[in-house]
């Protein structure tokens, strides 16, 4: 059964890598901590997502099944604030590796309640605060944490590794190295300002040189506003990989109240539609988006009902 298994996770991971190199966008989820928040769970930091975890897994679950009635193909399990060290906040550092497992095995539960193919990525965020790069710890304890969390994602199951919303180029190259010497492939993504800028001030473009080197999947951007997604497309095109984007409708910390700005799914939905057309291997939405948006982004992509080639497995 395990080598079976095994062999399944295997032939997804190579579907998946084939996938983002097609032509075919494939359609990312969209937010889960804002969207547990929506849902009436606390979601304060730094635990977050890993709130929904302890405190009502069946509710995380639901959401990973209503983004695949939306039409999405990649889920992203909520393991964004399951490493130890923000866990190690509410004493629970030694639950990291089975709470990682759970999220994993809930994202693959809603597959399965669903019947829907999709890949699960495992999240891999910023030790620290996504929107704060001066608290980026030293390389030492970033080769030491991201390894060990890479290694809970790889033995959970996991498609690929997300490496997203990283704010410097440092801590990128570094959660990219641990997933592939735990035997993951990575995708990697960073949140940018405007003039395609990390929030450190480094340039996309030599974040991007920097990754790029341990051969990702793919590279992309997320939790940026979707009007400031045009300034990075030149330099993801550039770097000649498959690129992601997917946007937020506000930061985590805006009241639920703000998340409006342009919001609305069908407007969300042209940007989207705009990232493809672009180029962008995949697109999808991060912090404020919901179900709704991604099926309205399902229906400006695959107006014919049309789907990718399918998650093996």
């Amino acid at each position: 059964m395990a080598a079976d298994y095994n062999g399944a996770r295997s032939r997804s991971r190579r579907a998946l890598g084939a996938s983002l190199r097609a032509r075919v966008p494939l359609l990312l989820d969209g937010a889960t901590g804002t969207e547990l928040e929506r849902r009436g769970v606390r979601s304060d930091l730094p635990l977050w997502s890993s709130w929904g975890l302890l405190e009502v897994p069946d509710r995380v679950r639901a959401i990973h099944a209503d983004y695949l009635r939306a039409g999405v193909d990649v889920l992203t399990a909520a393991t964004f604030r399951t490493h130890a060290r923000s866990l190690a906040a509410a004493g629970l550092e030694h639950r990291a590796a089975e709470l990682g497992a759970l999220a994993v095995r809930l994202a693959r539960d809603a597959v399965e309640e669903t019947q829907r193919a999709a890949w699960v990525l495992g999240s891999a965020a910023p030790l620290e605060d996504c929107y704060h790069p001066e608290r980026v710890p030293p390389d030492a304890v970033l080769a030491r944490e991201h390894a060990s969390h890479a290694r809970h994602l790889a033995r959970a199951g996991v498609d690929a590794i997300l490496v997203e919303t990283m704010n410097t180029g440092r801590e990128a190259v570094a959660a990219t190295r641990a997933a592939r010497d735990a035997g993951a492939d990575a995708c990697v993504s960073f949140v940018c300002a405007g003039g395609a800028r990390l929030l450190s001030g480094e340039p996309l473009a030599e974040a991007l040189e920097a990754v790029a080197a341990l051969e990702p999947l793919a590279v992309g951007v997320n939790c940026l506003p979707p009007h400031v997604v045009a300034d990075s497309l030149p330099a993801l095109s550039r770097t000649g990989l498959p690129f992601l984007v997917y946007a937020n409708l506000a930061g985590p910390d805006a009241p639920l109240a703000a998340r409006h700005e342009e919001a609305a799914p069908e407007r969300f939905a042209a940007h989207a539609l705009g990232w493809a057309r672009a180029g962008a291997a995949a697109v999808g939405g991060c912090c404020g988006t919901t179900p709704e948006h991604l099926a309205a982004v399902a229906r400006r992509l695959r107006p014919g009902g049309g789907t990718p080639p399918a998650a093996a497995g």
